[in-house]
């Protein structure tokens, strides 16, 4: 499977999430076997004008590789100038979000809000196509809302202005993230063009993305909502059979993202990252509900192992 010159070593991707797929997730995912990763998405006018915030969520490791940085933003220059501003940096490809449905990303015609304007769709991937030597892939939706439906027609556009595949969740803008996903508007997609079609929406598990693969014809798979909580989602994914981790490692992981967190954030914040992602990985285990009742309490690495250990493991 290739993106470009990009060689994956399967179809499994983690799809980019605001304030979840950070620098820890993204290696705990690539551990468990994902074939690419994505960060959160980075504003290319913040990194224009320097932004500090910006530039830390363009952080990469090795281990993570192959990685895709997502940039956003609706001015073809200023996309195209960042694009070659950062081509050094180690990340394999460049994705560009046509996809986000937050009011403040799209009132600025930012994210789903450019598929109001193919036109405009077409010169942003023109121009940040030309600006760089690395693989550019878009992430799009099904349409901006049910009277707008235009995947097929964004797809062409970014095709035939040069990008290396096309990311498609199958939900409109309107929708933000509820409902059923309609695959078959992937499908559609990917009849109607020749550059991989990466699916997005609904998949869980290994038995929805192989009825994702069937029904659509996709050339790969994301997982965004599915891998909360869940990295181990990519090793059941890439070995293809049901996995349930024990109670024990889903654990382990927690802590060794608590530490992560801690290494590339500090404290103050890694305590405020984890209180989210504890509560995710810990859904359906024993005593969960009384850990995320008391998680806001907790000001401290130290104090939030502690919490993890009185309460999940209180025989050891």
């Amino acid at each position: 499977m290739k993106i470009g010159n990009i060689e994956l070593k399967n179809r499994y991707v983690l799809a980019p999430m605001a304030g979840v797929s950070d620098l820890p997730f993204r290696l705990l995912c690539s551990e468990y076997g994902a074939a690419l990763v994505c960060t959160e998405m980075v504003s290319a006018k913040a990194l224009h004008y320097h932004n500090k915030n910006t530039v830390e969520l363009m952080q990469t490791r090795p281990e993570e590789r192959p990685v895709s940085l997502q940039i956003f933003g609706s001015e073809p220059d200023i996309m195209a100038e960042q694009a070659k501003a950062i081509e050094d940096q180690p990340f394999d490809i460049l994705d560009i979000n046509m996809g986000c449905p937050m009011p403040k990303i799209v009132n600025n015609g930012d994210g789903s809000a450019l598929m109001k304007n193919p036109k405009l769709v077409g010169e942003v991937v023109s121009a940040v196509v030309k600006a760089t030597v690395k693989p550019v892939t878009v992430k799009i939706r099904k349409g901006f809302d049910a009277d707008h439906v235009n995947a097929v027609e964004i797809a062409k556009i970014i095709e035939d202005s040069g990008a290396a595949a096309v990311h498609v969740h199958g939900r409109t803008r309107t929708q933000y993230y509820e409902g059923k996903a309609d695959w078959s508007i992937i499908k559609a997609v990917k009849d109607a063009v020749k550059i991989p079609v990466i699916g997005n929406g609904d998949v869980n598990s290994y038995e929805d993305a192989c009825r994702m693969i069937e029904e659509t014809g996709c050339d790969m798979v994301s997982v965004a909502r599915g891998a909360k909580g869940a990295p181990w989602i990519f090793k059941e994914l890439a070995e293809g059979k049901k996995y349930t981790p024990s109670n024990e490692e889903r654990i382990e992981v927690m802590k060794r993202h608590i530490a992560l967190e801690l290494e590339t954030k500090g404290e103050f914040t890694a305590v405020r990252e984890m209180r989210k992602h504890i509560c995710w990985y810990t859904t359906g285990m024993k005593n969960s509900s009384h850990l995320r009742t008391r998680l806001a309490e907790v000001e401290t690495v130290e104090k939030l192992y502690e919490l993890i250990d009185e309460i999940l493991c209180p025989n050891t």
